[in-house]
């Protein structure tokens, strides 16, 4: 996933023999307060560890953020995702912890994906039942060729793939900055009603289109964002070749929280964050004030207060959680940032998110019909309520998992009303309309597990998809761990997570600016970046996110 807007090796930057810097022996054991225990937060707390620095994390609710991962009650070996569920293989930096961790992962079954047995469309009652994708008939071959000519003829995808591919930043960075200015108020849909590859195939294809998708399924909820957003997905292939984590998604961040470095400075062999933190992370974050004690690099110290009242000052804090929070959940003081940031926090634009999924007592769906020679269920993709249905087997003699529903945005709010039991009934309902022949609600065993995101007081939301116009905002917010030539005022407090990434909604995104963050920790406390491994604020002049005018629409 080597972003467009900075196309900085992250992969290599991580691997790389050098490591990622150093503090003077000095300020070994210096304390950093990490607010939040996700992916993102870890990431950075178990970097800083290696440098020599006592991170201190701070955690409103439990390990791993939006990499949750449920048992069933009575099975608890039997696990399901409820947030982050399948990773694309581009995403090197994430791959690099997981690979770190000895995590096993498998194919993850989405649509016509080689572990999908079978696959199954069905729009306005008619189905189509596929088990591979030359089993589909014209008009799906015709919306997906729409797709892929609107990419081509607009968007110069061929050239973008290829020189992301070979790592030619410049490339890179000189085919996108002529596409911002255009696109930076262009919309997913206006995207593809204004190509001529779909205006010729007319409204119907755009309609499928939107139902069915690319890669993972439907993606007509996200008709209303960028389509910046859409293209970074799509030129760094984070739409399809996704595989998933043996045992369930929470096993990084956990696993990470758990895990002693081979090499690190200052601390002892065998040394984690787990042990750092005597097994447990402080609680939530009340407050973040500037305290009047001395910093680094010219800035006061910042304080932070528990919910319950403990205080304690620290010479730079780096923040994880989703933006919102620090205007909404926590009590952030206002000259912390500058006001452009705080503008571009909040007008941040959250996307809804719902799962639920049951236990069924077999992979039943490896059954064929006797009559009809078909698998008995398949992954779906419908316009009907559950919109997507996944099949994830643990094998012949284990219990599988259904995920009933996967919807998105408005598809999203149509549950957040309802308990696990309304929803699964109703989800049922409408695969009982599909296959009317098959018993699923006989298979299942337990109780339904469900999770609304935007019902989530510490999330508000699945993950940040920026809306068109919004490119301003993410560009501040991703270039705020450089800063050199920030106020004093302003320094010493770092944003990281999806959110404040390129990548919003891959944990991809959460791992770079994890380690943004870390390269500016490293540098507001004097240390510095190896000479033969030079971090990614050195390379922000020459491929940083193009910066646009700030008082001229971008079309003038």
């Amino acid at each position: 996933m080597l972003n467009p807007d900075f196309p900085f090796n992250y992969d290599l930057f991580l691997a790389h023999p050098a490591g990622l810097g150093s503090v003077p022996p000095e300020l070994y054991g210096t304390e950093v307060a990490v607010i939040g225990a996700g992916l993102s937060g870890l990431v950075t707390a178990y970097e800083l560890m290696k440098l020599g620095l006592k991170p201190v994390i701070y955690e409103a609710d439990q390990i791993g953020g939006r990499l949750r991962t449920a048992s069933f009650a009575s099975a608890p070996e039997i696990t399901c995702d409820l947030g982050g569920m399948r990773f694309p293989v581009s995403s090197r930096a994430l791959y690099h912890y997981i690979d770190l961790l000895g995590l096993e992962t498998f194919d993850f079954p989405n649509p016509l994906a080689a572990p999908t047995d079978s696959t199954v469309i069905e729009l306005k009652g008619k189905k189509v039942y596929v088990e591979k994708e030359g089993d589909l008939p014209a008009f799906f071959h015709e919306v997906a060729d729409a797709w892929k000519r609107a990419l081509r003829e607009d968007a110069s995808f061929d050239e973008m793939q290829q020189a992301i591919k070979s790592r030619d930043a410049l490339e890179v960075k000189r085919i996108w900055n002529s596409l911002l200015e255009e696109f930076d108020e262009e919309s997913f849909y206006g995207f593809i009603a204004n190509s001529a590859a779909f205006k010729e195939a007319g409204f119907e294809h755009r309609e499928a289109f939107g139902q069915v998708g690319f890669g993972s399924g439907g993606w007509d909820t996200d008709f209303s964002n960028s389509i910046l957003e859409i293209l970074r997905v799509v030129y760094t292939d984070a739409d399809d070749n996704h595989r998933g984590i043996i045992g369930g998604a929470a096993k990084l961040p956990h696993g990470l929280w758990n895990h002693a470095p081979q090499e690190l400075a200052h601390w002892p062999v065998g040394t984690t964050l787990a042990s750092l933190h005597s097994g447990a992370p402080r609680g939530a974050v009340a407050t973040i004030r500037r305290s009047e004690e001395p910093g680094f690099n010219g800035s006061t110290a910042i304080e932070i207060t528990e919910q319950f009242g403990r205080t304690q000052t620290y010479p730079v804090v780096v923040s994880s959680v989703q933006s919102w929070l620090l205007s909404t959940g926590i009590d952030t003081e206002e000259d912390l940032f500058p006001a452009e940031l705080w503008t571009a926090i909040e007008r941040s634009h959250y996307m809804q998110s719902s799962k639920t999924f049951v236990m069924v007592d077999r992979p039943f769906w490896k059954d064929r019909d006797p009559v009809t020679g078909e698998f008995l269920l398949s992954m779906t993709l419908t316009d009907r309520l559950n919109r997507a249905t996944y099949l994830l087997d643990n094998g012949d003699d284990a219990p599988a998992v259904i995920l009933l529903s996967y919807t998105w945005n408005d598809d999203a709010l149509k549950w957040l009303s309802l308990s696990a039991e309304r929803r699964m009934e109703l989800m049922l309902h409408s695969l009982a309309k599909i296959y009317p022949q098959v018993d699923i609600r006989s298979h299942i065993v337990g109780q339904p597990i469900t999770v609304s995101w935007e019902a989530e007081p510490h999330f508000m939301g699945a993950f940040k998809a920026n809306l068109p116009g919004h490119y301003r905002y993410q560009e501040r917010l991703y270039t705020h761990f450089d800063q050199r030539e920030a106020p004093a005022e302003h320094r010493g407090i770092f944003l990281t997570g999806d959110d404040v990434s390129w990548t919003a909604g891959w944990a991809e995104g959460a791992v770079t600016t994890a380690l943004n963050a870390v390269w500016g920790v490293l540098r507001h406390l004097g240390g510095e970046d190896a000479a033969q491994n030079p971090g990614p604020g050195q390379f922000l002049a020459e491929l940083g996110p193009l910066k646009l005018d700030e008082n001229l629409s971008v079309r003038n």
